[in-house]
């Protein structure tokens, strides 16, 4: 009965309207701005190594690094591997297409973050809820998202985090669902009672180390298999559009799983990352910039090197919608992170296994950090005005225990509740960004001004009088 509500939830939250959303959102603010993906690559990259941090910020590479702690997940591996085992190789495909047009939906989300954020405590706070509250004046709605965040971060989406974790532990090593559970909350439990600012630095320094090591091992084996390279690239770009012979049928599906899973992955509207543009910048629109490169290092670098490395090395099934299996290569094997497991270790027999399991628990561990440091301000949010420490504790009592059930629980309901929170927060947040998005024009327009002249821009607001950015205001 329980499972019976939730496939309902599911398919009422993930319909084909959201998919065909997220697409139509993120093309129309490529071309509202014009193709900002290229126009602006340059700056994107600069200006992720400009900034320091404060006493109230993060700086720019901080907030890069805890938002693509966020991105960079199991999405990364096993969501990855999902979307071939459901859509075909062809899902890479739209994988690629929702990171591009994404990325200028993360710009945009990035940009209202930064606009709109608050100093609460001393620290900067941002994202959906304020931009909700401030920019649309509209405290229902923005209560209604923090509530979903909430909900979302401090609870669904860390069990699927920790239970990719528990699968590939158990596959490399053999280890308990108990015992990653028990390490994950000792290690989470430190972490997450220093504070933001500890969280920032831990993903400043954990990030980049991470997906170089991982995206490295990847290069390794598409030098291997470098001879195979435009035959893979072929299949995935037949597959996408219903020219193979073996997945021509499962195109809807392909579309479907390429958007769902690079949504879960890349993040791009979905909501999360705007929180982490409460970097220290001196105009809105840089840290838009950065935000909006970062879905690019998460699905065009990372999950391309997961799809080449599974299909250079055919580790996967694919199955059609109604379970029976078009390609089964893996007799017995779910699918998730085993498909890249098994990809590795096709190369490096003694090594992959546990190489990947490694990596995995890295990614999946800072992006829970991410998560926490989401649903942390989605609680300031709402009970700014009060003394908040009792909800903090007790979101943090939720989160261990989201971890605890992750561990524990099969992989298909852990992440079908994820999926759940992605689509409620991806519906509220399309919405607020499109009838925001004219608020970022004016941001780009000025910053575009201002480059023009040979000036470092900055934002002052006392030319535009947009109301509610008390950050932007003159100090008196």
């Amino acid at each position: 009965m329980l499972q019976k509500i939730v496939d309902n939830i599911y398919n009422l939250v993930w319909s084909d309207v959201l998919v065909y959303l997220c697409l139509l959102t993120g093309t129309y603010f490529t071309i509202r701005f014009r193709l900002p993906q290229l126009r602006y690559l340059n700056e994107m990259i600069r200006l992720l190594f400009s900034g320091k941090a404060s006493s109230k910020g993060i700086s720019s590479f901080q907030a890069f690094s805890l938002a693509i702690s966020g991105r960079v997940g199991t999405g990364n591996i096993a969501g990855v591997a999902t979307a071939i085992g459901m859509g075909g190789p062809g899902a890479i495909f739209w994988m690629w297409v929702i990171a591009f047009v994404g990325s200028a939906s993360a710009l945009v989300e990035a940009t209202l973050g930064q606009l709109y954020k608050q100093e609460i405590n001393g620290e900067y706070r941002g994202g959906p809820a304020y931009y909700i509250r401030y920019g649309l004046k509209n405290k229902a709605f923005a209560i209604i998202f923090a509530v979903v965040t909430i909900v979302s971060t401090g609870f669904l989406l860390p069990s699927v985090q920790s239970n990719s974790i528990a699968v590939a532990m158990d596959t490399a090593f053999g280890t308990s669902g108990f015992v990653t559970a028990g390490l994950l909350i000792m290690l989470m439990g430190l972490i997450i009672v220093g504070g933001v600012k500890r969280i920032g630095k831990v993903s400043e320094l954990v990030v980049p180390f991470m997906a170089g090591i991982y995206i490295l091992m990847a290069l390794v084996i598409i030098g291997i298999n470098y001879q195979d390279i435009p035959s893979v690239f072929s299949l995935i770009f037949r597959s996408a559009f219903g020219l193979d012979a073996t997945f021509g049928g499962i195109v809807g599906a392909a579309i479907s799983w390429g958007v769902k899973r690079g949504i879960y992955s890349n993040e791009a509207g979905q909501g999360t990352a705007p929180h982490a543009a409460a970097a220290e910048v001196n105009h809105p629109f840089k840290q838009g910039l950065v935000q909006g490169f970062s879905v690019y290092v998460d699905t065009l670098f990372v999950c391309t090197a997961t799809a080449l490395m599974i299909l250079f090395t055919g580790q996967y099934n694919v199955q059609s919608a109604d379970g029976n299996f078009i390609i089964e290569n893996l007799k017995g094997i779910e699918m998730g992170p085993t498909f890249t497991q098994m990809a590795v270790s096709r190369h490096f027999p003694l090594l992959g296994s546990s190489f990947v399991a490694i990596s995995l628990a890295f990614f999946a561990f800072t992006t829970i950090m991410a998560y926490y440091y989401i649903a942390e301000t989605n609680v300031n949010f709402l009970f700014q005005e009060q003394k908040n420490s009792l909800y903090i504790w007790g979101l943090r009592f939720l989160l261990l225990v989201s971890i605890f059930q992750g561990c524990i629980t099969t992989a298909s309901t852990a992440w079908q509740l994820g999926d759940i929170g992605v689509g409620l927060m991806a519906w509220l947040n399309m919405l607020a960004i499109l009838l925001l998005h004219k608020k970022v024009v004016l941001l780009e327009q000025d910053y575009a001004m201002q480059k023009s002249v040979g000036q470092n821009p900055r934002f002052y607001n006392k030319t535009y009088n947009i109301p509610n950015v008390p950050i932007w205001e003159p100090k008196k």
